[in-house]
């Protein structure tokens, strides 16, 4: 999950944990609560294993509010799904995006919620990228 206070990117691992790729993005409307039921919806239909929650770090890689936020959402995802959770610096996956559509010639106009699936993806493959290079996966 590619953390944001509207839009929240969604991807998913391959059943050898190696590549990532976008699923979609949960738009949370404004002054309503985290999306949940539509990503235990999502949950139940592909039925991962764990879930990686991006935490929104500040660049000098400090936590705020939206730090705050990721984390209170992590562990409700934990409560509400008994899944192994974990948080994971997310600081310049949505950078990472927009230069990846931009270097493929694409625009990111209207594109928004591509983007942050695209996020995902880049946060959730440093994560499986990182797991490898330790040996935990």
């Amino acid at each position: 999950m590619d953390w944001g206070e509207v839009r929240i990117g969604l991807a998913l691992s391959d059943e050898s944990q190696t590549l990532a790729s976008p699923l979609e993005t949960l738009v949370r409307r404004k002054g309503k609560r985290f999306p949940m039921p539509g990503l235990l919806e999502l949950i139940q239909a592909h039925r991962p294993v764990a879930v990686v929650v991006g935490l929104p770090l500040t660049g000098e890689g400090e936590e705020g509010e939206s730090a705050a936020a990721a984390r209170e959402t992590a562990d409700a995802v934990a409560a509400r799904t008994s899944l192994p959770v974990e948080l994971w610096d997310e600081r310049l996956s949505t950078a990472r995006a927009l230069r990846a559509v931009r270097e493929q010639g694409g625009s990111t106009r209207g594109r928004k919620g591509d983007v942050d699936a695209l996020a995902a993806a880049i946060l959730l493959q440093h994560f499986l990228d990182s797991r490898k290079a330790s040996g935990a996966g």
